[in-house]
């Protein structure tokens, strides 16, 4: 049942709900003044009572709109955290929704002291303790770890979900060792997001102001991510990985296996010193309480949990003990929606786990073996342009045929090699290598390897990948120069999982010098040699203790009574890949329609559109080509706002070229518009 008072000011907006539990305090919308003097306009959700009996506070720090885009997200979440004793607040970043200013890069330094400036105004309210928890998924979780990293001294405790700890290797920028069309897109999304307006209703007549300023200020953030094409500083910063042994705060980490960043719990709990609980379940890029594929968990709970051993001081035995708790999937057929993963629970008190074993397989002609190949054999690889389009997304969210579709056609066209079939359950947790002795006939090349789990009627269903710029064999930091014909041995990291293969399935590495379009293809299609006699995979192989039900570690997920809305319109989305018989052109096109939702308690009417589209000829390195596309849409009475964004990215042997435009529309009206028209050095790609 719910009930609403309201109070409309714009300096203060307040409402008031009854949940099924307790009644909490909704502030819409108040200012937070920072030292520079830009608002930021933030929403609260208080438990009745707070304002005489001080709780402690949990901050979310995103730059997602909390108004409309992630309104109901974010209500599912924090209101369920109110009803049960926390004050939690939800700012907007400066340059997004009803906060001024406007934001010039992603996790800047000036973001970074927002967040810390935003902590110390917590601590200071009289509805809080002093005491501040900070969680959030993708940017949300990453800003977290950032602010753990400078130690302030209110901030308590962290969770942070889905999030990365490197902004060069598996960030939006060069997705584990290869130039990701995918995150080509983000740079171009990352432009419609940051030129959506304010509401007139919270800013006042000032908002129209503001949004110009945002439409003639916003970057081309793309033209500087892929003008740094090596590890330097621009990446660096905001990398929490840089500062590890700086974190102090009590870490509570929870990422996916399908998700874009598998990574980041391992990486934590091997190198903080901090009190830490690990969770890698099945997920994709979500709150596992409201995403997919399963089985999702009580996150609420577990994260209610959290805080009070750490804001409220709590007795919790299990909260203080550090562990990683992993969900091993088990075989099953490849499926490209989000459902429930066949699999179950491990715990482990410590990383690297005494109950685990680097296990090597030695690569022969087609085979995977226990024993070194003593034989000289030579294997030759030239994979086409498209072989890669069954990867899936880079960072599922929807569970529209976001997941690794079969990987049989592109086995097909890779050099492949397999074990026998398994005799015994074979359980791997953590990261897996691969070890070459490779050659490229040109002064380019990339490696893509592919580990995927056979059935016998010869279904591939992708475990993990990784892929290696072969000019970035000797790391990150610099440019290795390739000599034509000439050996290198290289490593290549995959993504880390948990998987367990089942009797009778056979265990394959694929490997290719294509994935496209996770990896953009290089100038010229490089002819692999690869010496067979020194390469070898290594797995990181699992001797379970205990085995757990999901419903044995956690509860059932949980969320708020949702705020009130009214679906307009369906969110729905489409994936197709097509071939034109005549120009041999490939084209992979993702349309997704988010719908259109209207905000009863604020009278709005918001819905979203974007695509994404692929296109090569096979042959043709150079005809590769993206388009990414989002639109935006704001309406109440008679004032209407819509946004749109375009990145179109082509090359040739020496250039990347990017154009944009940006527009703004009031009443059907372009009342601005900006293109961009720029060229980029390919250095590395």
């Amino acid at each position: 049942m719910l009930l609403l008072l309201s109070l409309v000011s714009t300096s203060f907006i307040s409402w008031r709900y009854q949940l099924t539990t307790a009644e909490i305090e909704i502030i819409e919308h108040l200012w937070i003044r920072m030292s520079d003097g830009v608002r930021l306009s933030a929403k609260v959700w208080l438990p009745v009572g707070a304002r005489s009996k001080p709780v402690p506070s949990i901050l979310e720090f995103i730059p997602y709109r909390k108004r409309d885009s992630y309104a109901l997200r974010d209500h599912a979440n924090h209101a369920w955290f109110a009803a049960r004793g926390y004050a939690c607040i939800r700012p907007d970043m400066r340059g997004h929704g009803d906060s001024e200013g406007v934001m010039l890069d992603e996790y800047s330094l000036r973001e970074q002291e927002d967040a810390l400036e935003v902590i110390e105004w917590l601590a200071d309210q009289d509805w809080c303790t002093g005491k501040v928890g900070m969680m959030g998924l993708s940017w949300g979780g990453i800003a977290s770890l950032q602010a753990a990293t400078k130690q302030p001294p209110a901030l308590k405790a962290v969770i942070a979900v889905g999030s990365s700890v490197d902004r060069y290797y598996d960030d939006a920028g060069y997705l584990v060792g290869g130039y990701p069309g995918q995150g080509l897109g983000w740079g171009g999304v990352m432009c419609g997001y940051c030129i959506r307006p304010p509401d007139p209703d919270v800013v006042g007549i000032k908002w129209r102001e503001m949004w110009l300023e945002r439409l003639e200020k916003t970057p081309l953030f793309i033209e500087k991510w892929l003008s740094h094409q090596l590890r330097d500083e621009t990446w660096i910063q905001g990398s929490v990985c840089e500062n590890f042994d700086q974190i102090k705060t009590p870490i509570l980490g929870v990422s996916g296996w399908n998700d874009c960043w598998p990574n980041t719990m391992i990486r934590l709990i091997e190198n903080i010193k901090s009190p830490i609980t690990a969770i890698s379940g099945p997920w994709g890029h979500v709150y596992p309480n409201l995403g997919g594929p399963g089985p999702k968990i009580g996150f609420l709970k577990l994260a209610l949990d959290w805080w009070d051993t750490w804001l409220k001081e709590n007795e919790n035995d299990s909260m203080r003990e550090n562990k990683f708790l992993a969900y091993i999937q088990t075989s099953h057929e490849p499926d490209q929606q989000a459902r429930d993963r066949p699999g179950f629970w491990i715990k482990e008190n410590k990383w690297p786990s005494d109950n685990s074993i680097l296990k090597r397989y030695y690569l022969t002609k087609s085979c995977l073996v226990d024993c070194p190949n003593e034989l000289v054999e030579n294997i030759e690889i030239c994979s086409p342009l498209t072989l890669g389009v069954s990867t899936g997304e880079y960072m599922p969210i929807s569970g529209i045929l976001e997941l690794p579709a079969d990987q049989s056609e592109d086995d097909s066209y890779s050099i492949t090699f397999d074990t026998d079939k398994i005799l015994k359950p074979i359980s791997l947790l953590g990261t897996s290598k691969v070890y070459l002795k490779v050659s490229s006939n040109c002064t380019h090349g990339i490696v893509a390897a592919r580990l995927c789990d056979v059935s016998p009627d010869g279904k591939s269903t992708l475990i993990s990948y990784g892929i290696l710029n072969l000019k970035l064999r000797e790391g990150r930091e610099k440019l290795s120069k390739i000599t034509p014909d000439e050996f290198m041995d290289v490593c290549i990291r995959l993504n880390d999982t948990g998987w367990q293969l089942s009797p009778g399935r056979q265990l394959r590495l694929s490997l290719s010098s294509q994935l496209w379009p996770m990896a953009w293809p290089q100038p010229e299609e490089a002819r692999l040699n690869i010496c067979l006699s020194s390469c070898y995979l290594e797995i990181p192989t699992l001797q379970p203790s205990e085995m757990f039900s999901t419903n044995q570690l956690f509860t059932n997920p949980e969320a708020s009574v949702p705020l009130p809305h009214q679906v307009l319109e369906e969110s729905s989305g489409t994936r197709k890949i097509s071939k034109d018989q005549e120009t041999g052109e490939l084209v992979y096109d993702v349309v997704s329609n988010g719908g259109e939702i209207k905000f009863t308690d604020i009278n709005l009417i918001y819905s979203s559109n974007n695509s994404q589209h692929y296109m090569v000829k096979e042959g043709d390195p150079l005809s590769v080509k993206m388009i990414y596309i989002a639109d935006f849409s704001f309406a109440r009475g008679d004032w209407l706002v819509q946004t749109k964004s375009k990145l179109m990215v082509t090359c040739d042997e020496d250039f990347f070229f990017l154009k944009a435009n940006i527009s703004g529309i009031e009443n059907n009206q372009i009342i601005y518009s900006r293109d961009w028209d720029v060229k980029v050095p390919r250095l590395v790609y």
